[in-house]
């Protein structure tokens, strides 16, 4: 009997891939590389651990790596508007889109560019993932924007706050403005 070997960078949970050239495989392998290398838990935020098993079995089976919490304590309160905003735009309702929305809203969170917190070679990529995935959302951004500027700017126009001031949303001088429904809800 084998063991799975156990996750601890991109290049070892690619190796348990199904399909290493899928576009999904591609951005779940990231995301999930990126948060081990910060430490950051939940792995992907929102996920229980049911749900985060069957991300793996389907993607890449026999990886041995647990999730984390998925009722993650830190605040962030824009993730569930991010989060809302993605599924509504996937392509279709399925399970592996569901789980992508939750990873692209996780790695959201995080500091550098979208595209570099997804562990994703370049923006480019990254806008093909968008195309393919969220087609509607994607068509949205038709001045290009940078993915994250371009999603709060998405969640300030549907909260009628005119300009959002700040990438990170938990930086903005209109946070309450913003996010005063989630944190009352929460």
């Amino acid at each position: 009997m084998t063991t799975a070997p156990r996750i601890r960078d991109y290049a070892t949970l690619l190796a348990t891939a199904r399909d290493p050239g899928d576009e999904l495989t591609l951005a779940f392998a990231g995301v999930l590389s990126q948060a081990l290398s910060t430490g950051q838990r939940p792995l992907i935020r929102g996920l229980p651990a049911v749900d985060f098993r069957r991300l793996l079995d389907t993607f890449f089976p026999g990886a041995d790596l647990a999730n984390g919490d998925a009722a993650d304590p830190a605040p962030a309160d824009e993730w569930v508007d991010l989060l809302d905003l993605l599924l509504e735009f996937r392509r279709e309702p399925s399970e592996p889109l569901t789980w992508l929305s939750h990873a692209i809203a996780s790695a959201a969170l995080r500091d550098n560019h979208l595209w570099q917190d997804m562990g994703l070679p370049n923006r480019a990529s990254l806008s093909a993932l968008m195309a393919h995935q969220f087609p509607g959302l994607a068509a949205l951004n038709s001045g290009d924007m940078k993915w994250k500027k371009f999603f709060y700017r998405q969640l300030c126009e549907r909260a009628e706050i005119p300009i959002c001031k700040a990438p990170h949303c938990n930086q903005c001088v209109d946070y309450q403005a913003c996010f005063t429904h989630t944190a009352a809800s929460a």
